[in-house]
């Protein structure tokens, strides 16, 4: 009987010293979200920008990033861990500490319903709803496999971060389209966007924003102008529809697409626009084609 009792209480005590001072984080909160780990991602980061104290999120993977949260007189780190159910709902783990009051939150949660654990479930259910409505706001239909069109076209090179490819693109296209227009240049389709390097550890773009136009001899010299063609290439195809500022959303579901299927892609978007924004209406009924090359083979 002593022998057993000496055991649970070795036990219980290896329990503890592990729960207070190996467990790496004070309180968890897990959730189901009805998307993939890359809307995910993004949507923290939008929301992120939103909260009192901004500090940018830490990027490992969409499916692994960190968080930090100043609370009151306190930093709180979140670390997040989205892990993709089906191609439509991903399963996240929010690991929460307070680094300075580590050990205090851990005694207190064992007792009583904390401050802190109130908090942090309140933190993220506000994520939940910021979620469900963006969630509303846009449609990403995968098409599968297609071809980019060939085009020539006028170009401006922009470096932005993802969140702020729209806003380049405004602030560059009466630019664009006045240079082209004052210099009787044909315009030959809808404007598109060609990114040249995506890179989510940076947070950062660079892309061209262009308008395909008919090849003359008397196309206009200007500095921030190239001139370049578009080809034929294969590619997957998805439509995405809603605000500009999103579309990346459908990259994510391209991306995820191409892993299923075992289809190596380029990481290098193209973005068909076919609406314009200063003319307002439902976004839901802008649509973008959104075209994720494939890589091509070394043979």
């Amino acid at each position: 009987m002593r022998k057993i009792l000496s055991i649970i209480i070795a036990l219980f005590l290896v329990s503890m010293v592990w729960y207070l001072f190996l467990k790496p984080q004070d309180y968890q909160v897990s959730f189901t979200a009805k998307t993939n780990p890359g809307t995910v991602y993004e949507t923290v980061k939008a929301w992120n920008q939103g909260l009192d104290s901004v500090v940018p999120i830490d990027f490992e993977s969409t499916e692994h990033f960190y968080q930090t949260l100043v609370v009151n007189d306190s930093v709180h780190k979140y670390e997040w861990k989205v892990t993709p159910v089906n191609d439509t709902l991903s399963q996240v783990d929010v690991n929460i500490t307070d680094p300075d009051h580590s050990m205090d939150n851990k005694w207190k949660i064992i007792f009583s319903d904390t401050d802190f654990a109130i908090g942090a479930r309140k933190t993220l259910l506000d994520f939940n709803d910021f979620l469900s409505y963006h969630l509303k706001s846009f449609k990403v239909s995968i098409e599968g496999n297609s071809e980019l069109f060939s085009s020539y076209c006028a170009c401006v090179t922009l470096n932005t971060t993802p969140e702020n490819k729209a806003k380049g693109m405004m602030a560059e296209y009466n630019f664009l389209n006045t240079v082209l227009l004052e210099n009787s240049v044909q315009l030959n389709g809808p404007p598109f966007v060609e990114i040249l390097d995506w890179d989510q550890k940076k947070n950062s773009l660079q892309f061209n924003f262009c308008n395909p136009i008919i090849r003359s001899e008397k196309l206009p010299n200007h500095p921030d102008l190239t001139y370049k063609r578009i080809f034929p290439k294969k590619a997957l195809k998805a439509i995405y529809n809603g605000n500009y500022i999103t579309s990346d959303r459908a990259w994510y579901f391209l991306l995820d697409y191409a892993k299923k299927n075992n289809i190596p892609v380029e990481e290098k978007p193209i973005e068909v626009f076919y609406n314009n924004p200063n003319m307002g209406g439902n976004e839901l009924e802008w649509k973008t084609e959104v075209f994720m090359p494939l890589k091509e083979s070394d043979e």
